[in-house]
């Protein structure tokens, strides 16, 4: 209703520009009671809704649907980049277009902020993929930093978490496209050849500063204020209640992502009840989540294993393993030759195999990008560093959900590539092509959900009857 219905910035008669002073729901960003959510071009494409079909959501709700295919697209364009053509690409593609922890930001008009911040954070991303892959050997590298700048810039102005996509461009630079890990990162950017990462890695710095600031500035230099029934842990007297609540957040919304069963679009009040002593035996979960994701970073970073994982092949000491692909030196990518998927066939009763060569990261590496996409823009709204006006948001996970996906990708090729019979292998992808399925169907029965007002209170009783 406020963001769309009673909202005058979608109106003809207002000036457009004021779009770029008000914050999503039409208050003034300077204002005592604005709630500081400063998200400009989903405003302005409510407008542009709003101008072409009225008040008629179907229009609303199309654009939603393209967008999300759109960002659909994109992530699996990006996932070529890290297990190459083939079935592990078109999984990764497929568990993010059926994941049911979507529907809120695709069903619900106001998720729109959040799909249209991922699809220029997936665009700031590959453009600086491009500038990884040309610095050095071509003019237009400084042209795809200055796209990844500008989109980088376009995503926070959906919504604020896009920002973040810099963090990760710098992570996919480090780790991914300059393969550090955890022993030699120290040596390996001391090497003077290194000089050109550090100078990608301070403009992305510079430039996410630079964005904050105005960010900061343009919204009156001060926090917004929420009310208790927004956040009950924010409004707590007990600094342990608090860091309790806050810490095991993060469980919760996992496990959303892990098992999207019990869904709601409203997480407010006693929700989630507040975690008010260290006797709380939901403290096991938040105890077995954060060393579950320490001990999987450790583990990506080490490098002094013998046995590792390249390319959904396993190699020992960097020599060839039975099929004859090798896996070079850590700090370089490696050129393989693999057979693509879906590049079998027959012909004139032959059957043959079109081989191509791609650069490909190692599990390890994907496994670092993965949980850096899955942590990091999720950071605004752990509470952590500032209050956010919601204990969970099933929209914020649209981002961070891309993590997610390639995390089950990469651990399903583990668990194929280690799989020493065929019917364990086949059992592998069965089930994962099961899950896909599964997700699908849920997905198809939340929507029902969103159909109309009183359908959506009502699969909100559940989890908050007292709302």
């Amino acid at each position: 209703s406020r963001a769309i219905k009673t909202n005058q910035d979608l109106l003809p008669e207002t000036p457009w520009t004021q779009i770029f002073y008000n914050d999503f729901w039409g208050t003034l960003l300077t204002h005592s009671g604005s709630h500081k959510s400063y998200r400009p071009f989903c405003t302005l494409s409510f407008r542009i809704n709003h101008a072409v079909g009225g008040m008629d959501p179907w229009g609303y709700h199309l654009v939603n649907v393209l967008l999300h295919a759109a960002v659909t697209g994109l992530f699996t364009n990006f996932s070529r980049i890290l297990f190459g053509d083939g079935y592990w690409t078109l999984i990764a593609g497929l568990l993010f277009a059926s994941h049911p922890i979507h529907t809120e930001a695709v069903a619900g008009i106001v998720g729109r902020a959040d799909i249209g911040a991922c699809l220029f954070f997936l665009l700031s991303l590959m453009c600086y993929v491009k500038h990884c892959s040309t610095r050095g050997s071509s003019p237009s590298t400084w042209g795809w930093i200055l796209g990844a700048g500008l989109c980088a810039g376009c995503s926070m102005l959906w919504k604020e978490q896009g920002v973040t996509v810099l963090a990760i461009s710098a992570v996919y630079d480090i780790f991914v496209f300059h393969r550090a890990v955890l022993n030699p990162l120290r040596p390996a950017i001391l090497v003077r050849k290194n000089l050109t990462l550090f100078f990608s890695i301070g403009l992305l710095t510079s430039w996410g500063t630079a964005l904050l600031g105005v960010r900061l500035y343009w919204m009156g230099n001060k926090p917004p204020s929420f009310s208790n029934s927004d956040n009950p842990a924010a409004d707590s007297d007990s600094f342990l209640t608090r860091t309790l609540t806050f810490f095991y957040l993060p469980t919760k919304n996992l496990w959303l992502l892990l098992c999207p069963d019990t869904l709601s679009f409203d997480w407010s009040m006693d929700a989630v009840p507040l975690l008010k002593a260290v006797s709380d035996w939901r403290n096991l979960h938040t105890v077995a989540f954060y060393a579950g994701l320490f001990l999987l970073a450790y583990f990506s970073l080490k490098s002094s294993s013998n046995e590792r994982e390249c390319n959904g092949r396993t190699v020992m000491n960097g020599k060839q393993n039975a099929n004859g692909h090798s896996c070079h030196s850590e700090m370089e990518y490696k050129t393989l030759e693999v057979k693509s998927s879906f590049a079998s066939k027959e012909e004139n009763g032959i059957k043959r195999h079109e081989m191509q060569k791609v650069q490909l990261p190692s599990t390890e590496n994907i496994v670092i990008l993965s949980l850096s996409l899955l942590i990091v823009p999720f950071v605004p709204a752990t509470n952590l560093f500032f209050y956010v006006g919601f204990v969970i948001a099933e929209r914020v996970l649209y981002v961070p959900s891309m993590g997610f996906c390639l995390l089950v990708t990469v651990g399903v090729r583990a668990l194929y590539v280690k799989a020493q019979k065929r019917f364990l292998k086949n059992l592998v992808f069965c089930s994962t092509a099961a899950l896909i399925v599964f997700y699908g169907l849920k997905t198809v029965v939340r929507n029902g959900d969103w159909q109309n007002e009183e359908m959506l209170y009502r699969s909100g009783i559940k989890v908050n009857p007292a709302k």
